[in-house]
């Protein structure tokens, strides 16, 4: 971040502080691969429903290997042995752990059943109602892991601070993302498959941190410990990701062309309560830390990583539990669409607010 960044008030500088060119415009990146799939879902129908086709138990195979190549790189960035550290500054932890696991998922819930059983209910169907509001619990009960780094870079966060949270967060994620949306889908009245979300946790969570975490310790012994290593293998795969990304939406709105071409302010209303969301975890945390007495480079970062969300675990459960042309899996992508801009005002007013903390 440049010099004239470190002044509250002062503009960020997404260049200088990490923020690369398809970060910086994601939302541009996504807006495009949305446009890209509702064309081709109109004009080759034929074409998305044989790629939909392709499954086995309830897990698109085309889909899998997409949301494999987005979360491989950030999973094999993820440094478990920070955990030793979990005892130290443990006050942002503990406001990461509480807002991310025990506020969070239920807020979007509520959120979720508000506008889409109340102030929507005479425009959507009570049957999308209850996918979207799946897929929005989905999206609550999944908080951030790769972005939360970038985030915390352009605060100046304390970067050992924010691996400790993530690599702690992922742990927390392995035994209570099932359990939460089991809970929060059976008190909205929308039935659990038990095994695919057990299946899709086992896929989507704990296979590719047990690969990451395997590929980053032989990177380190083949490299004497240089984590050098490990940032120069995550950045070749950067491409991959970023690919696995944009496809995957590409298809997602393509198989739900015809709906949402039919309905054009879907997404503007599924977009809502997340945006209402973001905004409120966010003010939840902060607060909670200022009110603590937080340092800044610490406050910030957890506070942000509770309002980012784990997209690609949220878009690829909701595959697998109700398809990929539900409202569930819709409602997981507009989360990919709001995100960048709305985390990036944040970033705005955590920095414009660092002179309130100690």
């Amino acid at each position: 971040m440049s010099a004239s960044a470190a002044s509250p008030a002062a503009p960020i500088d997404t260049r200088a502080a990490g923020l690369g060119l398809f970060e910086k415009w994601l939302s541009l990146w996504v807006a495009g691969a949305i446009l890209c799939g509702l064309a081709l879902g109109s004009l080759a129908p034929d074409v998305f429903g044989a790629l939909a086709a392709v499954e086995y138990a309830s897990v698109n195979l085309v889909v899998a290997v997409l949301i494999w190549a987005m979360i491989f790189p950030m999973m094999v960035a993820v440094d478990f042995s920070a955990v030793r550290r979990v005892g130290d500054k443990p006050r942002g932890l503990i406001i990461t752990l509480v807002v991310n696991w025990l506020v969070k998922p239920f807020t979007m819930a509520a959120l979720g059943v508000l506008f889409f059983e109340v102030v929507f209910a005479d425009l959507i169907a009570p049957a999308d109602a209850r996918e979207y509001i799946a897929g929005l619990i989905l999206l609550g009960a999944a908080p951030c892991t790769a972005m939360v780094f970038v985030w915390s870079q352009l605060t100046k966060g304390d970067p050992a601070y924010t691996l400790v949270q993530v690599a702690v967060n992922d742990l927390v994620m392995i035994v209570a993302f099932a359990p939460i949306v089991a809970m929060l889908l059976g008190v909205a009245d929308i039935a659990v498959p038990w095994e695919t979300l057990l299946l899709s946790v086992a896929l989507y969570v704990v296979v590719p941190l047990a690969a990451g975490a395997f590929v980053r310790r032989r990177l380190l012994a083949a490299h004497h410990g240089d984590p050098g290593a490990v940032e120069r293998f995550t950045g070749r795969l950067k491409p991959l990701s970023i690919l696995g990304l944009l496809v995957t939406v590409a298809l997602l709105f393509g198989f739900q062309a015809e709906t949402i071409l039919a309905r054009p302010l879907l997404v503007a209303l599924i977009a809502v309560p997340i945006v209402i969301q973001s905004y409120g975890i966010f003010l939840i945390a902060y607060g909670a830390a200022k009110a603590w007495r937080v340092p800044h480079a610490i406050a910030a970062p957890c506070a942000l990583i509770g309002t980012s969300n784990f997209f690609e675990l949220a878009v690829a459960v909701a595959i697998g539990m109700f398809g990929l042309g539900s409202g569930a899996a819709l409602a997981t992508v507009v989360g990919v669409l709001v995100e960048v801009p709305v985390m990036l005002s944040l970033v705005a007013l955590a920095n414009r607010t660092r002179g309130a903390f100690p």
